[in-house]
Order: structure tokens, then C-alpha cells, then sequence
């Protein structure tokens, strides 16, 4: 753990120091108003994770001595000090300063201006952005929002997390548990710039949940490049995509087999606020050869779908017959799963195996991270439940839709009521054409058959020339009679619907008051000091990383928290006086954890790191009985 508290020394304490301003110390945090103390204790939040302890109500219990050796104190801090402390902190404003020099300093840390000076853009970096929640397990209401690694929708605290593409952390903000990505990411984007001395975030990685069409629009209007995946309900087949080129090999197995081959595309996505102006996509569209999916049929050619037998013969799909014999059904088509690689780049053209590992790389650099460093130190532990009311947003969306809903019901039964009242209007005009077309018709009826009969003609002629008028009259009638019908029909109709969405008003209205009889209040939490402890587990995880790459063998370049704890959590012999402070370790009881202990000490030595308080550190190794003659004579085999 001295290692850890050497690394501090790259100026994480300087800028913590200076986000607590003593004007700001002595007005805010009396426990704190001597520097010493302020470092002491500043120090005791940010080891806290990196020595097991959860939360500070932990010290309650503790009585080892690795926190006091880390803060300089002969015993570490308890629990009503550090927890005042981090409540004064929180009230300070810490969590915003803290924020702000988290961004400052990791970027200094990883991308020092040395190493982009030169380069063509001398500031641009390349970024995955992600949330995460955390659940919040209490009585009251919380946003609620998706645990992914629960799989299961909780009240919740929601961070933004801003890994750079080694994987290394470079900002993390807290929000409330219904905060989409796409709607803190703007803004959280603009903030670490604004600190991170005019680094700009040229090219983000993003997942599935910033895939919206306005978001990259707006993300490409400002200058940056995004790269993301397709939603599955943004895309059909292979045919949904134009310019599709050659599939070159993405991946393979250990026999050398292709499981995985990737092409460049195109696609166009509609825009609802800007149907003008479409999104236009490059594509690396990935063919998953592992995964086959059955072939979806065209919406537009897509008849009534076949029965179960067609593909049998004649004679045998009399299966109602005693003694049918079923045989296997034929295996459905299918095709290799599409994994389609956006993004909003204009290069041309695209390199699609570079744009799908950019995006294939988003598991090591951040969601591993998350799993190996993040949550091993705690970062799933919430501080402060302090919460305040605001407005319940599940209700609202809720309340939204019954009162978008009831105020078209109430346009819709106006306009039906409007439609019933022309059609009856009609109906009636249409009855008394009907009735007075009626008798003139057959009153001409009558006074042609009058005139026949004057005229003497035979019976059977005068039959059939009244028959044959008659039937003219009647066509005649039977169009005027299927008009009045139909009118007759839509006034019913019109009337239905009209009932039909009167009734449903009241459903509606119904629906809106038990929900205001059954609402609950929503509470928020104050978010401060959760932020405080996440910016201190955030730079721990920073300071394991800079300690594993210049001090531990290149064999731990991927080394995970859980691997480098045993060295941190070695035991020694510690020897000080006024400039430097000895420290002989314990070996391991393993030949090969021994072998990179001692290039560890040799790192160590060589480099001479100072401890917060200046003075120099330097590892030694001691004998033991229990290893081997070469390693007692300082020597590997």
C-alpha cells in the first residue's frame, strides 16, 4: 500500500489540497482547518476502498494498522471524524472540486502535453463512454433505472464513466437513477474538456444505448465522431444496407477457422424532427459465423405464411388418416447473425476492421475495468442517503400519456359527433329523395299502364311492358335505397365510436384519479457525497494502474486489482528516520510470485518514490528459511 501512497505524489494530493482552499476549509470545514489534517484525512478517504473497508462506518471495527501507516497517524482516524469530515466536504462543494481536479489530473497523469505536441491534432483523444448504476436498496421511492448485471429494474444511482483507450478513467460524474446516457453525455463531454486543459474528445465509443439518431446528429455537429452499434430494430438483413463490399476475415478460432468476418456499408436512418435531412451511416457490418439466425422474410412480399404440410407430398399429407407416418420437418433457412459497426465519420473510405476492433475494444478498456478495478474497490457502495422531493417521474410520463390520451378521445368524439350529425343530415335527405322518387316513379307507373290499358293492348304485353317499367324504377329506387342505407350505416357507425370514446373518457379519467389516489412520492438523493467517495475510488484505480505499468514486470501489464492485491497487502519490517523510510518484505510462499517481488524492489529502488510527506522509500526483501539457498543469497532461478 506505501506504493499507493507514493504514487499520490504525481499530484492527485496537490489537486485535492487545492480543490479545499483554506478560505474555503476555514468557513466549511472546521474539523479540517489545519493542512496537516486536511491531508490526513483526505488520505483516509481515499484509501479507504484499497484496504477493504466499504464505507467509513466500516472504522467502526477496524483496528489494523494499514490505514494509520498510510496517513501518517499512529492510529487511523475513526468513524464520526472521517464521517463528519466527508459530510463537510460534501456541504463544501467538495464533490464538484473533486470533480474538476479528477479530470485535470488524470489527463496530466496518461496524456502529458509532451506526448501530443507533435502529433497533427495536438489535443485530440479518443474515448469510451458508458454508464453504470448502481442499485439503492431503501423504502422510499428512487428513479429506477436497469441494473445490467442484475438484469432487473431498482431504484438507483446512475454514473457516466470516460475511459481513455488503454482503458485508464479519466472523469466519472453521478446523476439520478432515470438519467439517460444520451442526455448526460453532452454535458458531461463539455465538462471534462473544460478542465482537462483543451483536451477535446474528437472520437467516442459509445454502445447500443447511444444509438438515436438525434444524438449522433447533434455529437456530429459539434466535431465529434461517434462510433456505436445498431439497434436490432434499426435494420432487417443484409439487404437493408447499400454498398455493401468484400467480407475480409475479422477473427478466427485456434484452428485457424474464420468465425468472424467483417465488410464496409452504408445505411441511411430518417430523422423525425428532420425527415429532410436524413443520418447517414458507414458501416462495418460484422457476419457472426458462429451465431446463424433464421432468414426474416420481406415485409413487402410477405404472403399468408405456408402450412406446416406443404412441403410433403400429395399423398402424403393425408395425415387424418389411421397409420400416417410423420417424418422430419425440414430445418428452417438461416444466415449468419449481421453485427453492424456505425459511425459518422466522412473518411473515405472507412477501414472497416479498424472501426469493429475500436468498437470490440470497449470490453477490455472499460467494461472490464469496471468489473476488475471499479466495483473490487467498492464503487457499488453508496454514501449518503440524504434525499429530497421531486416530482414523480414514472407518474408524470404516466399522467402525460392518459392526459395526451383523453384530450385526443375528446377531439375524437367531437369530430364523430360532427360526422354522425352530417350523416343522420344526409340520411334523412336521402329517405325523403327516396320517398318522393318513390311515388313519382310509380305514379308514372300508373298512368303508363292507364294508357295501355286505354289503348287495349293484350294482357301479356301490357305485363310485360309494366314489368319491364318496373323494373327501371326499381334499379332506380334500389341506388337511391343502398345510399340511404349506407348513410344510415355511417350514422350508426359515427354514433358508436362516439359512445366508444365517451365511455373511454371516463376510463381515462377513471385512470387518472386512482393514479393520484395511489402515487407515491419520489424522493432524490443528495448525490455529494457518493460523489466525493467515487472520485477517491476512481483515483485509487488510477493510482493501481500507474503502479502496475512502471513498477511491476511487463508480465502485469493486464493485471487486475485482485492480482496486485497480494502485493499490496504483503507484510513487512519498517524501518524510518528523517529522509527515508525502509521497508523489508516478507516473501512469498510461491518461487514465482518471489521472482517478480524482486523485480518489484529492484523498480522501486531504482526509481526512489517519495511518500506524501517527502521522504524517499526503498523495498528490501528478507531472508527466510522457507525459501531456497538462491533466494537467500538474493538470487533467482
Amino acid at each position: 500500500m506505501l506504493l499507493l501512497a507514493a504514487a499520490t505524489e504525481t499530484g492527485l494530493l496537490t489537486q485535492l489540497e487545492q480543490a479545499l482552499l483554506p478560505p474555503l476549509a476555514s468557513a466549511c470545514l472546521p474539523l479540517a482547518s489545519s493542512a496537516a489534517v486536511r491531508r490526513r484525512l483526505l488520505l483516509t478517504l481515499l484509501f479507504l476502498g484499497a484496504i477493504g473497508l466499504q464505507r467509513t462506518w466500516d472504522l467502526r471495527g477496524y483496528a489494523a494498522d494499514g490505514l494509520a501507516l498510510l496517513t501518517g497517524r499512529m492510529r487511523a482516524y475513526g468513524y464520526r471524524y472521517t464521517e463528519a469530515f466527508l459530510s463537510q466536504v460534501a456541504r463544501a462543494d467538495g464533490a464538484e472540486r473533486f470533480t474538476d481536479a479528477l479530470a485535470w489530473w488524470t489527463t496530466h497523469l496518461w496524456h502529458p502535453i509532451g506526448e501530443t505536441e507533435e502529433a497533427e491534432h495536438p489535443y485530440a483523444l479518443t474515448c469510451y463512454v458508458d454508464g453504470h448504476r448502481k442499485p439503492v436498496y431503501i423504502d422510499v421511492l428512487l428513479p429506477r433505472g436497469l441494473i445490467g448485471r442484475l438484469d432487473v429494474v431498482l431504484g438507483c444511482r446512475a454514473l457516466l464513466l470516460l475511459h481513455d483507450e488503454q482503458g485508464h478513467p479519466l472523469f466519472v460524474t453521478t446523476h439520478r437513477g432515470d438519467q439517460h446516457l444520451t442526455t448526460g453525455a453532452p454535458a458531461f463531454l463539455a465538462r471534462y474538456e473544460q478542465h482537462a486543459a483543451h483536451r477535446q474528445l474528437t472520437r467516442m465509443i459509445v454502445d447500443r444505448e447511444g444509438m438515436t439518431t438525434e444524438f449522433l446528429a447533434s455529437l456530429h455537429a459539434e466535431g465529434r465522431s461517434v462510433v456505436t452499434i445498431l439497434q436490432t430494430n434499426q435494420y432487417r438483413d443484409l439487404s437493408s444496407f447499400s454498398d455493401v463490399g468484400t467480407f475480409v476475415p475479422l477473427s478466427t478460432n485456434t484452428h485457424g477457422q474464420v468465425i468472424r468476418e467483417v465488410a464496409s456499408a452504408r445505411i441511411t436512418l430518417p430523422r423525425e424532427d428532420h425527415p429532410d435531412a436524413p443520418l447517414h451511416l458507414q458501416v462495418a457490418l460484422i457476419r457472426d459465423l458462429r451465431r446463424l439466425v433464421p432468414v426474416q422474410p420481406d415485409p413487402e412480399e410477405a404472403e399468408l405464411p405456408p402450412r406446416w404440410d406443404t412441403d410433403l407430398p400429395p399423398d402424403e399429407r393425408t395425415w387424418w388418416c389411421e397409420g400416417w407416418q410423420a417424418t422430419a420437418a425440414p430445418a428452417k433457412e438461416t444466415t449468419a447473425k449481421l453485427i453492424p459497426i456505425v459511425t459518422i465519420e466522412e473518411t473515405e473510405p472507412i477501414d472497416a476492421v479498424e472501426l469493429a476492433q475500436t468498437y470490440i475494444h470497449r470490453w477490455p478498456a472499460q467494461e472490464n475495468v469496471i468489473k476488475d478495478y471499479f466495483r473490487p474497490l467498492g464503487l457499488d457502495t453508496n454514501h449518503g442517503f440524504a434525499k429530497v422531493t421531486v416530482e414523480n417521474s414514472e407518474v408524470a410520463k404516466r399522467r402525460t400519456h392518459l392526459e395526451q390520451r383523453l384530450t385526443r378521445l375528446k377531439q375524437w368524439a367531437q369530430s364523430a359527433g360532427k360526422h354522425e350529425a352530417q350523416a343522420s343530415r344526409r340520411q334523412e335527405r336521402l329517405r325523403k329523395t327516396f320517398t318522393s322518387r318513390s311515388k313519382e316513379l310509380y305514379q308514372e307507373l300508373w298512368a303508363y299502364q292507364c294508357t295501355l290499358e286505354e289503348q287495349e293492348v293484350v294482357d301479356y304485353v301490357l305485363r310485360r311492358e309494366i314489368k319491364e317499367r318496373k323494373a327501371v324504377a326499381d334499379a332506380e329506387l334500389e341506388q337511391l335505397r343502398v345510399k340511404e342505407w349506407r348513410a344510415y350505416g355511417r350514422c350508426n357507425a359515427e354514433f358508436r365510436k362516439q359512445e366508444r370514446y365517451c365511455k373511454e373518457q371516463r376510463e381515462v379519467l377513471h385512470a387518472l384519479e386512482e393514479m393520484k389516489a395511489q402515487e407515491k412520492t419520489m424522493y432524490d438523493l443528495d448525490h455529494r457525497k457518493d460523489q466525493v467517495m467515487t472520485v477517491c475510488k476512481v483515483a485509487v484505480a488510477n493510482l493501481a494502474m500507474w503502479v502496475r505499468d512502471h513498477y511491476f514486470p511487463p508480465s502485469y501489464a493486464q493485471a487486475t486489482w485482485k492480482r496486485l492485491l497480494p502485493f499490496f497487502q504483503l507484510a513487512g519490517t519498517i524501518t524510518q528516520d528523517a529522509q527515508t523510510v525502509r521497508v523489508e518484505l516478507r516473501p512469498f510462499n510461491d518461487r514465482a510470485l518471489n521472482r517478480d517481488l524482486l523485480v518489484l524492489c529492484e523498480r522501486v529502488n531504482q526509481a526512489s518514490p517519495r511518500l506524501p510527506d517527502g521522504r524517499r522509500l526503498s523495498f528490501t526483501i528478507r531472508s527466510s528459511c522457507c525459501i531456497l539457498a538462491e533466494q537467500r543469497m538474493g538470487k533467482i532461478p
